[in-house]
């Protein structure tokens, strides 16, 4: 049985529930965070309670109280995920109240779970989705629980016989994917779009910008510098850098520059644990 923390309290999965006059329930106003762990150890809290705080301060929530990153390492204790990578997955629902009232109820849920990390593909195919990203949105850089619009482009893909998806924003550039944020690199530079474009700020896509320094840029891009690559990846938080081999009818050889990124991205996971 597996095990989850909820404001405060161990229970078992079978047991837990959430009311149905919850607004995350109800209408998905609420936020997450997916976090990977490597032995026993949450990556990255910091960054992602950063991101977490941005998002609670502009729904005019308050941080929970609780020691989130003790709660992350007993959960993963209790679920016996000392070993091997895992996921952690960390979200914060309104409660109950009005439909035009954003104030967080007292009946709010502050929850986390922990499950072993699947296997990934070594390499993705993408494809352009047939939705786009509206920049403008006010959940643009939220990482929000109302999430349909992102898994109805994931399941999209999988019905093309695709791994992932590629969004244009509402002016036609480039955004992100479905779960995961994208980079391209062409002559040795690597590029990824900006924040204007509507992508989510993903933790990975700041530690690989950080990671690649110089020769990193944000900027906004369109379908011709995805034709124009010499290499495509993805990143996500649980994943790390994902090469792809294609994108549509655009095929990528494995790229050198992918490839030591990978090997900077692995090595700062066995030097990082949950410091940053």
């Amino acid at each position: 049985m597996q095990t989850l923390w909820c404001n405060g309290q161990w229970i078992d999965s079978a047991q837990a529930a959430v009311s149905w006059s919850d607004r995350g329930l109800l209408h998905g106003l609420g936020l997450f965070e997916t976090l990977l762990a490597v032995d026993g150890q949450p990556m990255h809290v910091n960054r992602h309670l950063s991101r977490l705080s941005n998002g609670i301060q502009r729904l005019g929530w308050k941080m929970p109280r609780h020691d989130l990153l003790m709660a992350m390492c007993e959960l993963l204790e209790q679920n016996q995920l000392q070993q091997g990578r895992a996921r952690l997955r960390l979200g914060l629902t309104a409660g109950s109240g009005p439909i035009d009232d954003l104030t967080i109820g007292e009946n709010a849920c502050c929850w986390i779970s922990a499950a072993a990390l699947a296997p990934v593909a070594k390499s993705l195919k993408l494809g352009i989705s047939p939705w786009r990203k509206n920049e403008h949105s006010a959940l643009r850089g939220l990482k929000c629980a109302s999430y349909c619009e992102n898994l109805m482009a994931l399941d999209w893909a999988r019905t093309q016989g695709l791994h992932e998806v590629i969004f244009l924003n509402t002016e036609g550039y480039l955004c992100e994917a479905a779960t995961a944020n994208l980079f391209l690199v062409k002559n040795g530079k690597l590029f990824t779009p900006c924040l204007e474009s509507g992508c989510l700020p993903g933790v990975t896509r700041e530690l690989v910008l950080e990671i690649a320094g110089e020769i990193a840029r944000e900027k906004p891009l369109c379908l011709d510098d995805l034709e124009a690559a010499d290499e495509c990846f993805l990143t996500s938080a649980t994943r790390g850098v994902m090469p792809a081999s294609a994108v549509g009818d655009r095929e990528f050889e494995p790229g050198p520059l992918t490839a030591e990124l990978t090997k900077k991205w692995e090595a700062h996971l066995k030097a990082a644990g949950g410091k940053f």
